[in-house]
């Protein structure tokens, strides 16, 4: 067995030796929750739900870091737009960290509809300001970051500092534009970015810390180096996120973490991004479709078979007939596995071919070629009265490797569990689904829409309560 990943900063698949043996330690950089989630924001989950679940299988403890930027320009400058009921039920302005943790539970209902699994740790960054100070001193202490030159509390990398500055991206420092993170009054160069963001003018005082050098809080790159460093130690084993974070997010992280002297990272993965109709996602141009938009469209399972198809790697291409493409083949496999529930083994493997195929760089184009394959040939043999155990069996396997089986509706043993726990699973993601497109309305202003589903709900037996930090819901007695 060997694994081998493309890594994004040597450009070349390499084999995949961990850090620790038997070990495997992975960040990916989760949510900015300054609103609701796109596509986008959802396959990169999916992506290393796959990879965790698959480096799982091939017998490594997996520990898995996904982080939540809970303090940003944008959360404060959407909450001094946003009006929620407030305990009295009156419309007040948002809090900006009512609507980081309101969003973030948008996020995770999101995730949890696909049966993306929870990350073994999900730090917010304003639970880590300690660490924050600690990298910021160490790199200032080795001549990498400076305190503005304007008395104005930033603090910035200096770029000119660290020779290898660019290495992820192949750039060279003298082509790079100025880095517009912070203003650059203070900067020794324009193209220093910020590692703490002095307090301004009109903001929440409730949105900046005291720190050695002024009130503020931190810069975006900052916030991702310390939560690393704290979960996983000086140097591990993978770190992720979509293509668009490799600069400068991921270029800043990179210089920062190995001017401080840690080895961060030794393999960088990142996800193509998701496109429709060929034409970029973007809010502006109005072709954004969300994770509430497809729940309207189709089954978690059919989402998630699509979000999850390509090469990670790849664009994705959305079109509008892409769910129904996606339905006809993950039903044609849940199908089958209906047809053969006795025939279901938690031991058994999944095929070679299918494993050569993950093993490859997280192939799932072939590996899913492997699993029609072995669908085929078991419908092959029930339309003989044959019993096909073998197929069965690595069918089963192959589903629940790439967490398509939990979605699956298999006469209520989807998941081998017991009919009481299936049915609340099942409901559970009904609800994480629905809370998800009555998120979207709301935050549309479709109260119309809202109320419909909250009164659908009622009638159900089930209640929906709305408060500042998002909603929940709970049977009727």
């Amino acid at each position: 067995m060997t694994l081998r990943f493309y890594d994004s900063a040597s450009a070349s698949v390499r084999n995949f030796v961990p850090v620790t043996p038997g070990q495997a330690r992975i960040y990916y950089c989760g949510a900015t929750v300054q609103g609701a989630p796109h596509i986008g924001h959802v396959r990169s989950g999916l992506v290393f739900d796959q990879l965790s679940r698959w480096l799982t299988y091939r017998g490594y403890r997996v520990t898995l870091v996904r982080n939540v930027t809970d303090i940003d320009d944008k959360i404060l400058a959407n909450s001094e737009a946003s009006f929620q009921p407030d305990f009295a039920g009156e419309l007040s302005q948002e809090p900006w960290w009512a609507l980081a943790y309101r969003f973030e539970q948008v996020f995770g209902r999101a995730y949890a509809a696909l049966n993306i699994a929870p990350p073994t740790y999900e730090p917010r960054a304003t639970g880590h300001i300690p660490e924050m100070f600690a990298l910021i001193q160490r790199l200032i202490d080795r001549g990498h970051a400076y305190p503005a030159l304007d008395g104005s509390g930033d603090v910035y990398f200096d770029v000119l500092s660290w020779p290898a500055y660019g290495e992820l991206t192949r750039q060279q420092v003298a082509d790079m534009q100025e880095a517009p993170d912070a203003d650059p009054r203070g900067k020794r160069d324009p193209r220093d970015f910020a590692l703490w963001k002095g307090a301004k003018d009109g903001e929440p005082e409730s949105a900046s810390w005291d720190s050695p050098w002024g009130r503020g809080r931190p810069g975006w790159h900052l916030e991702c180096s310390a939560m690393a460093g704290k979960y996983l130690g000086e140097t591990f084993d993978i770190h992720g996120g979509g293509l668009d974070l490799r600069f400068p997010h991921h270029e800043n992280e990179l210089a920062q973490s190995r001017a401080a002297g840690f080895g961060f990272a030794n393999f960088w993965m990142h996800n193509g991004l998701v496109n429709y109709q060929g034409e970029k996602m973007s809010k502006s141009i109005g072709n954004i479709i969300t994770p509430a938009q497809m729940l309207e469209q189709a089954r978690p399972l059919v989402i998630r078979y699509y979000l999850g198809q390509a090469h990670y790697r790849s664009v994705l291409d959305y079109r509008p007939t892409s769910l129904e493409e996606a339905k006809v083949a993950v039903e044609r496999v849940e199908t089958f596995l209906g047809q053969t529930l006795a025939l279901h083994r938690e031991d058994a493997q999944v095929p070679q071919a299918f494993a050569e195929a993950m093993d490859d760089d997280l192939n799932i184009p072939k590996a899913l070629a492997v699993l029609h394959e072995r669908v085929k040939a078991g419908n092959g043999l029930l339309a003989a009265d044959q019993e096909p155990a073998q197929e069965a069996a690595e069918v089963y396997a192959m589903v629940k490797v790439l967490g398509l089986l939990e979605l699956m509706n298999l006469g209520g043993h989807g998941a081998g569990a017991s009919g009481s726990a299936q049915e609340e699973k099942a409901l559970a993601s009904i609800m994480d689904s629905l809370l998800l497109m009555r998120d979207q309305a709301r935050q549309a202003k479709d109260w119309a829409k809202a109320d419909q589903i909250r009164d659908a709900l009622a009638e159900a037996g089930i209640t929906v309560r709305d408060s500042a930090s998002g909603s929940s819901w709970s049977l009727l007695d």
